[in-house]
């Protein structure tokens, strides 16, 4: 895809023929492909085709204004969430900010929603296919509150003009080159130091990291919150100034109601004891904050090793931060010995789940040969450096 590509797409011609596209499907694209062109220029059939599929591919994360806009395959591949990307601009309203300026802003997901908050933005993209992307869905839903600049950030950073015109930065750094994932925060574009010093000179700043990003890696003065979305954990984001909130590190489920969960204080070290009557498995965000003592805290449980995030209780107790199973049997781990448990129950159908040891499901399920009308759920953790398999049914 290239820019020619794009003022293609934004023609009436190119228009009009992705307002007729049909929903799109792998399966019929070779034969809508052929189709099309003989109707239309193949060059814009072949990039109305690959819109289409990214739209497709964005939808789920990005909701329905995903088919309004135009993509990239890298800018699909990091758009952000449309409920987190809400979520995250109007924390920025709340604060009072006015303009904010959109560091590696790709297709504009999160400039879009500063928008659609009220907020001015200056939306920063280097790369120039992408920047044209943008360019066109700032028209398409900006509201006329994005202004699009194809430039790097590094090049922002030397005009003093430019930061003073934002009272705010955010950033979606890069993470990816040449389809590979770029592991260290001094590689990404714009770099993490970058960002941070950046950020220390706006009123407030934040920026959107991949959840794995390693604490050590977070700078000094900024708080990292993880972010779990429909149970899966899709972002830690950092902040800056005014956007703090006096955690260094927190966890976020967004659900109808986003609940956050804080370390106010060290709750001290979790108990360690065998399993009691129920198994609570933490949401990923508050384990990647390392906030698994907070949730036993809360729980009144405790840990089965110190190593492994699973929290044991004997209460009946719920949390919006666990899954929660009913301990039936704890077993010594083996494979034979799993497997004739297994046939004694009648189990011919297992959920596996594991922390703490090596062996996956799809090496474990062939070697149960599991033959019988019941189903059950399996968990390989350790205790206290054990290796063990519990059996579980959710509650």
């Amino acid at each position: 895809m290239d820019t020619a590509a794009i003022t293609a797409l934004r023609s009436a011609a190119g228009r009009s023929l992705l307002a007729t596209l049909p929903p799109y499907d792998e399966a019929d694209a070779m034969r809508l492909s052929a189709e099309l062109r003989r109707k239309h220029d193949p060059d814009l059939v072949a990039a109305a085709l690959t819109q289409s599929r990214l739209r497709a591919a964005t939808a789920r994360r990005v909701g329905p204004l995903a088919g309004q806009l135009l993509w990239t395959p890298d800018a699909a591949q990091q758009a952000t969430r449309h409920e987190v990307a809400r979520w995250r601009a109007q924390r920025f309203a709340k604060v009072g900010v006015r303009r904010v300026l959109d560091l590696g802003a790709g297709a504009g997901s999160d400039a879009l929603a500063f928008a659609a908050a009220g907020l001015e933005v200056l939306a920063v993209e280097r790369d120039a296919v992408t920047a044209a992307v943008l360019t066109a869905n700032a028209e398409t839903a900006g509201a006329h509150r994005v202004e699009v600049l194809h430039a790097s950030a590094e090049e922002v950073a030397a005009d003093p003009g430019i930061l003073a015109g934002c009272d705010a930065i955010y950033a979606d750094p890069a993470r990816r080159r040449d389809g590979r994932r770029i592991l260290e925060p001094a590689g990404w574009s714009p770099s993490l130091g970058l960002v941070a010093e950046l950020a220390s000179r706006a009123r407030a700043g934040a920026a959107k990291v991949g959840p794995g990003i390693d604490h050590a890696e977070i700078p000094p003065e900024a708080e990292a919150e993880w972010i779990s979305h429909r149970g899966q954990v899709v972002e830690c984001c950092l902040w800056w100034g005014a956007l703090r909130r006096g955690a260094p590190r927190s966890a976020t489920l967004l659900d109808a109601e986003p609940r956050t969960l804080v370390a106010h204080a060290d709750p001290g070290p979790p108990l360690i004891a065998p399993p009691g009557q129920y198994l609570h498995e933490p949401d990923g965000a508050a384990i990647r904050a390392g906030l698994v003592a907070e949730v036993a805290a809360e729980l009144g449980g405790w840990l089965l090793d110190p190593t492994i995030a699973y929290v044991c209780c004997d209460t009946d107790l719920s949390s919006p931060w666990t899954r929660r199973y009913v301990i039936s049997q704890v077993l010594p781990f083996s494979v034979k010995g799993l497997r004739a448990r297994l046939r004694e129950l009648g189990v011919g159908r297992i959920t596996i789940k594991k922390r703490g040891t090596a062996l996956t499901p799809e090496q474990l399920r062939p070697q149960l040969r599991l033959d019988g009308p019941n189903e059950t759920t399996v968990v390989l953790t350790r205790i206290a450096g054990r290796p063990f398999a519990l059996l579980v049914t959710p509650a």
